[in-house]
Parts: C-alpha cells; structure tokens; sequence
C-alpha cells in the first residue's frame, strides 16, 4: 500500500503577537509551498516480523531516521526509539518527527482498538518539502535521476540541520502531513477520512498536540490551523485544553491523548476558530512572497513584546485594540474585493505595528524593511502593499499584488537590482497564497524520488 498527503506553508499578513491572545485574531494565508508525505509498506520477508517505521528526506544529506516502537507499560501508548542505520542514516534525532510518531501511533492504535503493535505493519515515510521552504545557494542541484523536469523538489548539498529555512512554516507542515499520512495509511477510511471535516477536525487536534510537544511550549497554533485548513480568520484554542497531557510513553498518556484530541470531554473541548469562509482575495489579486536572506530570532522577539505588554498594560491594550479594529479592515476590504482600498488599509496595519515596536524595543518592521516596502509600493506597478508578517523581523515580506506575469516580471527586476544596491539577497520566491489546506495527492507527482 502506498499514498500520498500533503499541507501548505502559511504566512500570518495581520495579527502578528495579537494572535497569541484568544481576544484577537489573525489573518492567516495557506501558500502553494507544501510539505509532501508519502506512505509505502516496507515488505518483510515471509514468516518475520519487524517493528521499524523508516523516514526518509532524500534532498537532504543524512536524512534518514529509522525507528523501533513498542507498547509502553501503563497504557503509556506507543513509544518510538531511534534505530542506528546505515550511511544514509542522521546520528542526530528530529524531535518534530519523533514526537508525531509517538503521538499518531498513540491515537492510532487507540481508535483502531489494537492491542499489540504487531497489527502496526512497518512503514517508509519519504518526505518532500517544495523548493520555497529552504533558500536556494548556487551549488544546489537536481541530479539526474531525482524528481521530475520542473525541479519541483531540489537536491540540497547539505544536512538539513544546516539548510537555510525562509520562515514559512515548515515544522507545522511537516507534523500535520506526517500525521494526515500515518492516520490515512494506518485507519480504515470509516474511521478517518481527510477530506471530510470530522478528518480535518482531528488532524488538526492531533497536529497541534504533537508540534506543541515537539516545539516544548503550547503557541498561537496558526500555523497547525493553516496547514490542516489552509487560509481562514484564525482565533487561538485555549492553551489549558493541552495542560494535563502526560509526556509521551508516561502512565496515562494514550487515554489521556485520545479524550483530548476527540475533544468530547468538558475540559478538552477546543475552541480553535479557523474561519474559511470570512478570507477571500479579490479576483486578480495574489499574496506573493519575498525571501530576506537575514534571520530573525522570533523567540526573543515575541518574549520582549510580551515583556513590553506586562509592563504597559493599558497603553498596549489600547494599541492591540486599535490594530485589530484594523486588521479587521483589511480583512474586509480583500473579502469584498475593494482593491483600491488595499494599500491605505495596509498603511494604517504598518503605523501601528512600527509604534509597537519602537514602544517594545523590537525590531517588528526594520528601518530596512520598511525602506524596501515604501520602494516596492513607489517604483513597482502592480504592487498594492505588503508587510512584514508574523513576528516582523528582517528574513520575509508578504506582498499584495496584481496577479499577472508582468508585474512578476517588474518585481523580479526591481529586487535584482536592489539585492545589487544594497549589498544583500532579496529574491521573489514562486510560492503564492492559497485557499486550500491538507489533502491527498497524486502519486504519480513524486516519480523518481520513491
């Protein structure tokens, strides 16, 4: 048996630092750039049976982990533990895949009622990321052999650990197709089913528990939302609906998860809102993406924020109040298709998220940045506004633009010449906003690399 699933990237255009507070919300964008799952059983020999799930990232250099799993005393669930391999084989774990196996098996075997691991056939799980998750040096390649024509996924000459991420949300990605692919290939279609929302609504469930795992602290969980659901008016679950489960392999644990992610008990009921059908853009309108080859540390940044909000309770409470009322606005303005009200709307998101971030001392839109947004809205026709999304930062700008050749033409010169003025690497990545979330794929899109 064989299949294959996939889940977008996303990009938060509004609601950045808001969307941590369950009084607020985000405006949250699918894009095209997607991280691929696929699912094949490995054949063992007649008469033997092994116990080993091997994941593999082919673009990478030592990116296989193989794992053992077991039935963890004390209804612990399934507990996975990292194999040694071969050449191929990473020495380092992942914890973002580690943690999904551990808690996707977990549901698994609960909601299928198996009572041994025996009935966990054992599995390859290849994953694929699109060329826009990473940045691209010159001496990246796709050798013959590998992949299709269009260079859809590139063979990178370096670990991943080493690979240069572009931000746009390639750990919520992978979890939430890592866990579609292990409920799809494991559960009979009667008891999960992606393309229904009861499927979507445990994916999402089970998906945003494992990455909160994974990451060691409960977020905003946008990110989760916008690979399971694509874009949608995002408003956070309550972190206590994932504050008393158990550690994974702990006593407790698989019951425990499996209330939880059901969400039919009082106390772990979610209340996640992610809102499909209030985001829309206007017909010929795209939400393209920028590459800032500068990271940023996020973590800091939103930890002095918080700091900055503790401090000044009133004075940030009236500025958040005010930048949702215009978030709102914008979330509107592209829901009825008022292009012309696109940038003003933009304009007044910026003023405020620069006033917070001289208030906070965080460097929420750079005076770079900002530079680069004022010359791209100037001197590039076609482009109605952009900002500096989620936390801001200096290594992304999101783009509302005329969605025709032209103007990727222009914005491609433009940033050409600027990365040349300037002295850095700005480039116009291929990824654009998109609607739809996770969803099954053809397995003829993968030739040449399973």
């Amino acid at each position: 048996m064989a299949l294959a699933v996939s889940a977008p990237g996303k990009v938060l255009l509004a609601g950045g630092y808001l969307v941590l507070d369950r009084n607020y919300t985000g405006l949250v964008f699918g894009l095209s750039a997607r991280i691929n799952v696929i699912s094949r059983d490995i054949q063992a020999s007649p008469g033997v049976h092994i116990n080993e799930i091997i994941v593999k990232s082919p673009q990478f250099l030592k990116a296989e982990w193989r794992y053992g799993y077991h039935l963890a005393d004390e209804d612990g669930g399934i507990k996975t533990i990292q194999l040694q391999g071969g050449a191929a084989a990473s020495a380092k774990g992942n914890p973002f895949v580690e943690t999904t196996l551990n808690y996707a098996l977990t549901y698994i075997t609960r909601r299928a009622a198996y009572g041994t691991t025996q009935t966990l056939k054992p599995v390859t799980l290849t994953i694929l990321a699109d060329n826009d998750y990473y940045s691209s040096p010159s001496n990246n390649s796709n050798p013959a052999g590998k992949g299709s024509g269009d260079s859809r996924f590139a063979a990178y000459s370096t670990t991943l650990e080493d690979a240069h991420k572009t931000g746009l949300g390639s750990s919520a990605a992978l979890v939430t197709a890592l866990t579609a692919s292990l409920l799809s290939h494991y559960l009979d279609p009667s008891l999960f089913d992606l393309a229904t929302d009861e499927g979507k609504r445990i994916l999402h469930n089970l998906a945003q528990a494992a990455h909160c795992a994974a990451q060691g602290k409960v977020g905003s969980g946008f990110d989760v939302a916008a690979a399971v659901y694509g874009s949608s008016h995002y408003r956070r679950f309550s972190p206590s609906i994932l504050s008393s489960l158990p550690e994974a392999g702990k006593p407790g644990f698989s019951a425990k998860l499996f209330s939880v992610v059901n969400g039919k008990d009082a106390g772990s009921r979610w209340d996640t809102e992610a809102k499909k059908d209030a985001v829309s853009l206007p017909k010929g309108v795209a939400v393209r993406m920028c590459d800032v080859d500068c990271g940023s540390q996020t973590v800091g940044m939103v930890k002095q924020v918080l700091a900055w909000r503790a401090a000044q309770p009133k004075e940030a409470k009236e500025l958040w109040d005010e930048l949702q009322r215009r978030n709102e606005k914008l979330t509107s303005v592209l829901k009825e298709g008022k292009t012309e009200e696109i940038r003003p709307a933009v304009h007044a998101i910026r003023e405020l998220v620069r006033k917070m971030g001289t208030e906070s001392g965080v460097p929420i839109e750079p005076d770079s940045q900002k530079e680069l947004l004022d010359a791209l809205e100037e001197g590039v026709e076609g482009v109605y506004g952009g900002v500096v999304p989620g936390a801001g930062g200096y290594d992304a700008l999101a783009l509302l633009v005329r969605d025709d050749e032209e103007t990727t033409k222009r914005l491609e010169e433009f940033l050409s010449g600027w990365s040349k003025k300037k002295g850095g690497k700005v480039r116009l990545m291929e990824v654009s906003g998109e609607m739809e979330g996770a969803r099954k794929e053809d397995l003829l899109k993968y030739q040449g690399w399973v």
